[in-house]
């Protein structure tokens, strides 16, 4: 059944064409991922599918009787309500069907009317189907999983973060459960705890899904159908981003090989109706008229478009900084005093050498930026110790873009910081970002997210800094230019220190990630794919550890296994390499035991067969039930032996 459908619809501002004849059909219940570069008319075409903007020509059609949830970038929140006054409103139908049952039941009490009894079990019925006895346990479900706590409810809106005002308005419209979802970058501001559990949901979700990502590794997990958005027009291609991205390349080989083929045999044409021409005969002359004619009602294929411009990215350093880039032992950061302190993480220890491309995850909040502001020295640290290396430069990418002035433009913002560059050699090195012509004179203030991190990112390549901290640097970036951005970085010489929740960004760029903790720091050599390896290895060496313990001890650790801490999960790897060691202590003296039995056993067989003692029935009896009993905890020896190898 299909519920979305287009027809030819175009929008342009003036003459700059955004969307020319865009047609398609969503069919219900189909997930859908929109792609393209920065620019590309993706959020326009959501914009104009909720209402949002006109279409110049062209339509479009969405039932009716259709509930639609819109996602916008920027999460849309402007209100002075609280967190959960704000997600109450949304199930405001509830309290007053359960105040109606209640008045009911209250009149039924005093009349015994079955009338109303029925009426009763009616109300009672659709409350339940509506979800009215779950519905407070959907809030605070979903509302965790958007990491937000009880302390936290009773905040009001306007005081919310840009990336908590998103995650509340996606928690909203979930909580809403649309028939369509149109999401708008649902992954901004998102931890990989987080990422994984939406990607559940949605997963499981029974209404339609549109929305527009660069997430990668979520598109894969999410989607089965993806439109390109690409120079105006929209492609289609009926898998996730993984089949998209080789259908594309092969759709794009075989659409240059007939657009080759065919110019070819334009040519060719061409030539000979020149030669014919040239001869001056009458008949040659129709002849020429004739493949003249069949050529100009030949349907001429336009170039395939190729990759676009793309920014032209390198770093190199101006010199090399010592093997020994960052030291760092028994960190802490705690804000405020007494009973205000809040503790973010502690016992944190470091020790990067150059060359290493470090990634930091950890949950939101837990002090990931602050981590790295305090290696730069830009905080201080609340304990503990850092040593910074021999040559050591810092270059900072920051994620929310501070470090750019607005009130600049874009060729002001980059001569402040190199003064000794010409504006021509200025503009050229913008070029190759991606801001030509017009554009340089642009103020910042007024560049979209993915603007500001090219210009960031310019800043930071033209610094010649031997170690890049980077901020959730990809956050904004498009496709093309984040998989420029990571050749870049595994050509980078020097050393990267880098949070970051893209995970198709982790499993290309980390020679090691980094867990941050409250409990100190967890390292994992390798991608992001080893990490949730082992993991998950870590999580069910904590259910196993769980198993161990009594009713009365799993009461007391109030914790699920899933949940432990990195302290609790360092304990137990502790106690498991104790119990090993006991395991193979036990092991050795059972091998042992079991050859001196062995070697008496054979002592003793010996001493049956001897010719003395065959007439001495008394002897004989006692080395035969000696040697019955030293069988039988032969055999013991050898059961307990077995039971430890298994």
């Amino acid at each position: 059944m299909i519920v979305v459908s287009a027809k030819d619809l175009t929008k342009a501002y003036g003459t700059d064409v955004i969307l020319d004849k865009v047609s398609f059909h969503i069919n219900k219940g189909e997930r859908v991922g929109i792609i393209g570069i920065n620019g590309a008319g993706k959020t326009t075409l959501l914009k104009i599918l909720t209402g949002q903007l006109p279409c110049e020509s062209g339509d479009f059609f969405i039932s009716s009787d259709t509930q639609i949830g819109y996602l916008q970038q920027d999460g849309g929140f402007d209100s002075e309500k609280t967190v959960i006054e704000e997600v109450n409103d949304i199930f405001g139908h509830f309290p007053q069907m359960e105040r109606e049952m209640e008045s009911l039941l209250s009149e039924i009490e005093k009349t015994h009317d079955e009338r109303l009894l029925e009426r009763y079990d009616a109300l009672q019925e659709k409350f339940r189907n509506l979800g009215g006895y779950t519905y407070k346990s959907e809030i605070t479900g979903i509302l965790t999983s958007m990491a937000f706590t009880q302390s936290s409810y009773d905040k009001k809106i306007s005081t919310l973060s840009g990336g908590e005002k998103t995650r509340l308005a996606l928690a909203c419209l979930l909580l809403k459960k649309p028939d369509i979802l149109f999401l708008d970058e649902p992954t901004n501001h998102l931890d990989i705890g987080t990422l994984k559990w939406l990607e559940q949901y949605l997963k499981s979700y029974k209404g339609t899904i549109v929305l527009v990502s660069h997430d990668r590794y979520f598109l894969d997990q999410t989607v089965t159908r993806i439109f390109e958005v690409d120079n105006h027009k929209l492609n289609i291609y009926e898998g996730n981003y993984t089949f998209y991205a080789a259908e594309r390349r092969k759709r794009r080989e075989a659409e240059l090989r007939a657009y080759e083929k065919q110019k070819k045999e334009i040519d060719r044409q061409e030539e000979m109706i020149r030669r014919f021409k040239q001869r001056g005969t009458e008949k040659l002359a129709k002849r020429a008229a004739s493949r003249e004619k069949r050529l100009s009602a030949m349907e001429i294929m336009d170039r395939p478009t190729g990759q676009h411009s793309r920014m032209k990215l390198n770093f190199k350093e101006n010199f090399q900084s010592g093997r020994d880039v960052l030291f760092a032992e028994n960190l802490s950061k705690s804000f405020g005093y007494g009973s205000n302190s809040r503790e973010l993480f502690r016992d944190v220890e470091l020790d990067i050498k150059r060359g290493e491309r470090i990634c930091i995850v950890g949950a939101n909040g837990i002090g990931k930026t602050t981590l790295l502001r305090m290696l730069m020295g830009d905080l201080t640290c609340s304990s503990g110790r850092i040593k910074i290396g021999h040559n050591v430069q810092f270059g900072y990418y920051d994620q929310e873009q501070k470090l750019l002035s607005g009130a600049s433009t874009v060729l002001e913002e980059l001569h402040d910081s190199y003064r000794l560059y010409t504006e021509t050699e200025l503009r050229n090195v913008l070029g190759r970002f991606l801001f030509r012509g017009e554009a340089v004179f642009l103020q910042v203030s007024s560049l979209s997210g993915g603007e500001k991190a090219r210009l960031a990112l310019l800043k930071l390549m033209m610094s010649g800094a031997n170690v890049l901290v980077l901020d959730e640097p990809t956050n904004h970036l498009d496709i093309e230019s984040k998989e420029v951005f990571e050749e870049a970085l595994l050509d980078f010489p020097g050393t990267c220190i880098i949070v970051s929740h893209d995970r198709y960004f982790l499993n290309r760029i980390p020679t090691r990630i980094l867990e941050l903790t409250a409990d100190g720091i967890v390292s994992y050599l390798g991608t992001y794919d080893y990490y949730v390896e082992k993991k998950q290895q870590q999580i069910q060496s904590g259910r196993k550890y769980m198993e161990t313990l009594t009713e009365t001890e799993r009461g007391d650790t109030e914790k699920k296994p899933e949940n432990l801490s990195a302290a609790e999960k360092r304990r137990i790897q502790k106690e498991k390499e104790a119990e090993d060691r006991r395991l193979e202590r036990q092991k050795k003296a059972l091998e042992e035991k079991i050859e001196t039995l062995e070697t008496e056993i054979a002592e003793l067989e010996k001493e049956v067969c001897l010719e003395e003692n065959m007439t001495d029935h008394v002897k004989l009896t006692a080395i035969s039930n000696e040697l019955s009993s030293k069988r039988e905890e032969l055999e013991n020896a050898y059961d307990s032996w077995l039971q430890l190898q298994e």
